[in-house]
C-alpha cells in the first residue's frame, strides 16, 4: 500500500495533468493565477525544424527521399488532433491493449501511414500474424522514416520506434520476426492509418 506521502505526489501530478489538459489556470492562496501551467500546455513540444522523409504516394510509389519540416505541435494541439487512446500511445508512450485494435492483415494492398503526420511507416505487404494481438511488420516502408532509440521503462531493455515526421511513439522491434529480417515491429495500431493503394 502507498505511503501518504506517495499518494498525495500521485494525485498532484493527476490534478496537474487534469489542468494542463483542459487549459486550465490555477488559483493559488489569495487569487493568485498561475499562468505558466496554460502557457506549458501550448508551447511547442520539441525543436522545429526539416527532416529527410522517404515519400510515397497512396499508390505506393517512391517518390523519393525529400526535406520536409517536421510537424512540432503544443500538448493541447496534439490532445485536438489525436483520439485520446492515440494521444497516450503517441504522446506518452502508452501501449493499447492487445488485440483491441485493427490488427488483422488488409486484404488489399495499401500503406500504413502515421497517424500523426501521414509520413509513410509500413508496407501492408510486409505485415505478418504475429499472434500478439499487435500490428507486426518485419520491416518499415523506409528505414529513415523510423527513429529507433533505446527504452529502458520497467526495468527492461528493448527498442522504440517513433515517427520520423512527428516524432510520436509507434511501438517497439523485437528481433524475433520472420524472415527476411528476423525483425517484428511491434506497433500500436491507434498509431496507424491504412491507406488502399490507389489507382496509378
Amino acid at each position: 500500500m502507498p505511503r501518504l506521502d506517495e499518494t498525495l505526489a500521485m494525485d498532484r501530478r493527476r490534478f496537474l495533468r487534469a489542468a494542463l489538459g483542459g487549459g486550465a489556470l490555477l488559483a493559488v492562496g489569495g487569487g493568485l493565477l498561475l499562468p505558466r501551467l496554460h502557457a506549458a500546455a501550448n508551447a511547442p513540444v520539441g525543436a522545429p525544424g526539416e527532416v529527410l522523409l522517404e515519400i510515397f504516394d497512396d499508390a505506393g510509389h517512391d517518390l523519393g527521399a525529400r526535406k520536409v519540416a517536421k510537424l512540432v505541435l503544443s500538448d493541447a494541439q496534439w490532445r485536438q488532433r489525436l483520439s485520446p487512446a492515440a494521444y497516450e500511445v503517441m504522446r506518452h508512450e502508452d501501449t493499447e491493449r492487445a488485440f483491441s485494435g485493427e490488427h488483422e492483415r488488409p486484404a488489399v494492398p495499401g500503406l500504413f501511414r502515421c497517424v500523426a503526420c501521414a509520413t509513410a511507416l509500413y508496407d501492408a505487404a510486409t505485415e505478418f500474424d504475429s499472434g500478439t494481438g499487435w500490428p507486426s511488420f518485419w520491416q518499415p516502408i523506409a528505414a529513415r522514416n523510423v527513429i529507433e532509440r533505446s527504452d529502458h521503462l520497467f526495468g527492461m531493455q528493448r527498442t522504440a520506434i517513433s515517427c520520423a515526421g512527428c516524432d510520436s511513439h509507434l511501438g517497439h522491434v523485437f528481433d524475433d520476426g520472420p524472415r527476411p529480417t528476423g525483425l517484428r515491429y511491434c506497433m500500436n495500431s491507434v498509431a496507424l492509418r491504412f491507406v488502399p493503394h490507389a489507382a496509378a
